[in-house]
């Protein structure tokens, strides 16, 4: 692995992308999720796979430092298209793609709009490709979030007055406690990189979708097991629903390497994700 990222900002289609490159090798870029998050929540972990292979983050037009005005288009398709300039940027021919969350989502919708420049997809916790299961996802994890011990460690906090003694403690515990419905074992949440998801951007790429159900699309654009080299990894207890990641590796004609974890097997399982992708990814 190379001794340090590197950073830049690009611009491509009328927004400024920010960039990091980390490591040296066959490239693949990592979308992140959200909509409207960032990529710095993945780290460091997913940086572990940079041996061997370069991996390429940039934040989404509308999230994280790849701000845009309030009158930008932030729907799935110009994500698409951000995506397209920047392989053109980069001069790479076709993309390997590792997605994380909607990042997921984000791969599939590329691939579907330009089959032809996608090497291979790595698909981990993929958002799902059909509004129903997305839908079921909210529910799953609103009944997580509605734990009476999510409410009451929330009580506590407020009650050990750290938001002025200590206002950074108190920020990573509530920071842990917003996203404890993602984990197998919530304890883990006080692992993960805190991150901010700009929500007229989460907004905007959903109402772009619609109540969308791309299945039918995907097999017509990749028909009788034609779609290119895929991978899915996916926690058992993930509120993102695992039946909807098995559909989408049937779609895609590959499996899914199915681990221990919630919605983060980045953090939750930090060995397994790595050598799950490690063999799947381009190395040199």
């Amino acid at each position: 692995m190379s001794r340090a990222p590197t950073e830049s900002t690009v611009d491509l289609n009328g927004v400024r992308l920010y960039t990091r490159r980390v490591g040296d090798g066959p490239p693949v870029v990592v979308l992140h999720g959200g909509p409207g998050a960032h990529h710095d929540y993945l780290l460091p972990q997913y940086d572990r796979l940079a041996e061997r292979r370069a991996l390429l983050y940039y934040d989404q037009r509308g999230g994280g430092r790849s701000p845009v005005s309030r009158d930008v288009v932030v729907g799935w398709r110009e994500h698409v298209a951000d995506l397209e300039a920047l392989r053109d940027h980069w001069r790479l021919d076709r993309l390997t793609l590792l997605g994380y969350s909607w990042g997921g989502l984000l791969a599939v919708l590329y691939a579907l709009e330009h089959p032809d420049r996608i090497a291979r997809l790595a698909l981990v916790s993929a958002a799902p490709v059909t509004a129903a299961w997305r839908e079921e996802f909210e529910r799953r994890f609103a009944a997580r979030m509605a734990q009476p011990w999510i409410a009451r460690s929330r009580a506590e906090l407020t009650a050990l007055g750290l938001a002025k003694s200590d206002p950074e403690r108190y920020r990573r515990i509530a920071f842990a406690l917003s996203v404890a419905g993602y984990f197998r074992d919530p304890s883990h949440a006080r692992e993960m990189t805190p991150f901010r998801v700009t929500e007229r951007t989460r907004r905007a790429v959903w109402e772009s979708l619609g109540d969308y159900d791309l299945r039918p699309r995907i097999r017509q654009t990749f028909p009788d097991s034609t779609a290119p080299r895929s991978l899915l990894l996916h926690g058992i207890d993930d509120p993102m629903p695992i039946e909807a990641a098995r559909e989408t590796a049937k779609l895609l004609s590959t499996g899914v390497i199915e681990l221990a974890t919630g919605h983060a097997p980045h953090v939750e399982a930090t060995e397994d994700f790595v050598l799950g992708l490690d063999g799947f990814l381009p190395k040199g």
